[in-house]
């Protein structure tokens, strides 16, 4: 269980209009990562229920290993509905199995020799997975790879939750919405979009903030230099899970040693070949993990 590529935090079924798809952004991200080729991990909780068994089983048939503890509570589901255009909007079970995730001896020893792990802010808005999420970035090395996909929902964060991912992290990934959010709550008057990520990546000292912005493409900052790359035009079944294949081709691609401009173009296909396919964890093809 060493040098694993880590995605932490909630696993949980999307039930969407044709049915439920096993989803959550932290096991999106390592079911993708995966997929180009990395040794990765999804750490969540899941219920002592026929779900709980149900989410192993999916996770085992996609061939992605997991520790995921059975806790006393029922395992997590998001109810979601499509707009016009495919875009999701979230309603998401309270008091779920991925609100108490236990940090155990075995995720404290993934920690110890993490390569990468990729989490967000909504499997903190309960202590029990907080203080958990806490404890394993803060047992990682000093060369982890720490990606907060900061993955605003509804009202489940708060401006203490976010600033103690962002001390934690040294890549931020944000969308064009939760930046605006984030200007509101942290009292950035007045800051165009690129300001407010100038002034994060310094005041953070991140390495990397990746801003995608919808149909109006994506930006990589990075301290001195910026890329943005156009968001190609396809035709959309779906967006659920598109950032996390985002986050994950672009993670993969760092490690993999690629440019930073290379893993950004990499990332806006694979994000745009997902937006095609319906669910969260389409297969990519080969044409796309072939690069790496």
């Amino acid at each position: 269980m060493e040098n694993k590529i880590v995605g932490l935090g909630e696993a949980l079924w999307d039930v969407l209009p044709e049915g439920k798809k096993l989803g959550g952004a932290p096991a999106n991200f390592a079911y993708h990562a995966g997929q180009f080729g990395l040794d990765t991990l999804a750490i969540s909780a899941v219920g002592e229920d026929q779900l709980g068994d149900e989410t192993l089983s999916a996770l085992e048939e996609k061939g992605l290993k997991y520790i995921m503890p059975r806790v006393p509570f029922p395992t997590g589901t998001v109810q979601v509905e499509l707009d016009a255009q495919g875009v999701p909007a979230y309603e998401i079970r309270e008091g779920v199995a991925w609100d108490n995730i236990p940090f155990t001896s075995e995720m404290e020893k993934v920690a110890r020799s993490c390569k990468a792990v990729c989490w967000g802010s909504l499997a903190q808005r309960h202590e029990v997975s907080r203080n958990t999420i806490h404890r394993f970035l803060d047992a990682t090395p000093p060369t982890c790879l720490k990606i907060f996909d900061i993955n605003l929902r509804q009202t489940f964060y708060d401006e203490e939750v976010i600033r103690a991912s962002l001390k934690r992290c040294n890549i931020l990934k944000i969308n064009d919405e939760e930046l605006v959010t984030i200007g509101r709550l942290f009292g950035y008057p007045g800051l165009d979009m690129s300001n407010k990520c100038w002034l994060i990546l310094g005041k953070y000292n991140l390495d990397m903030l990746v801003l995608t912005c919808g149909v109006n493409g994506s930006y990589v900052f990075k301290p001195g230099a910026m890329t943005f790359i156009e968001t190609p035009k396809v035709d959309v079944a779906d967006t659920v899970g598109a950032g996390d294949s985002f986050t994950a081709s672009f993670c993969a691609a760092i490690l993999k040693g690629l440019s930073v401009s290379d893993a950004h173009q990499l990332a806006v296909e694979t994000s745009a070949y997902v937006c095609t396919c319906n669910g969260a964890m389409p297969r990519i093809p080969a044409e796309l993990t072939g690069r790496l």
